[in-house]
């Protein structure tokens, strides 16, 4: 289920996102393939202020990205102002999943589901979600 209200969005971050002419299809809209970019951006946000890739590497560990679900719900075009929100929405053993909503000029332009899990470097395969992790979840999930 998209949240696409005011509920509690736990560890949520916003960017404001420049539409580049580059971004542009030949219908003078963003291309579909542009707003993976984005979800991308948003993500490496998330981890810039919740979860840092850099010590993730060290520890031998890297988060994979599993699938994506989006919904485009209006166009965005080149003049448009973008803001994107991501944050995580269900935290499990070994899988993540996260939300994403993008605005053009205060509307809502698309939802996104994005699931993912952490791997060894090593071996490939799936490692439990490091506890720290979880608990910055169950934090963020208490009601102040």
């Amino acid at each position: 289920m998209l949240v696409t209200n005011n509920l509690h969005r736990p560890l949520e971050v916003e960017i404001v996102i420049p539409v580049r002419t580059y971004d542009i299809d030949f219908a003078g809209i963003v291309s579909n393939i542009v707003y993976i970019r984005w979800l991308e951006d948003l993500r490496l946000k998330f981890l810039d202020e919740h979860w840092h890739l850099g010590p993730q590497l060290e520890q031998g560990y890297a988060p994979i990205l599993a699938g994506t679900q989006i919904e485009y719900k209006r166009p965005i075009k080149l003049n448009d102002k973008v803001i994107g929100r991501l944050w995580l929405s269900n935290l499990g053993r070994l899988k993540w999943t996260v939300q994403a909503e993008i605005f053009s000029n205060n509307k809502l332009a698309a939802i996104a589901t994005q699931k993912g899990a952490f791997i060894s470097l090593q071996n490939g395969r799936p490692v439990p979600i490091p506890v720290k992790m979880h608990n910055k979840y169950a934090e963020s999930q208490q009601v102040i």
